[in-house]
């Protein structure tokens, strides 16, 4: 498996456990859909600046 899918996969058990507390702690349904499209959004971001091979100079 590549870098990225492995990065991805972490941020995703992240993602999922802080939407299983938000839950928890009572957050509507719709603000906890909005956090995890924004949380995977910058989950992809990040994934692809850090495991991106670099510029050659």
């Amino acid at each position: 498996m590549s870098s990225f899918g492995t990065y991805m996969i972490g941020f995703l058990l992240v993602i999922v456990g802080l939407a299983v507390g938000a839950y928890l702690l009572n957050v509507p349904p719709t603000w906890i859909a909005v956090g995890v499209i924004v949380m995977i959004g910058i989950g992809v971001l990040t994934a692809t600046t850090r495991t991106r091979p670099k510029d050659p100079v």
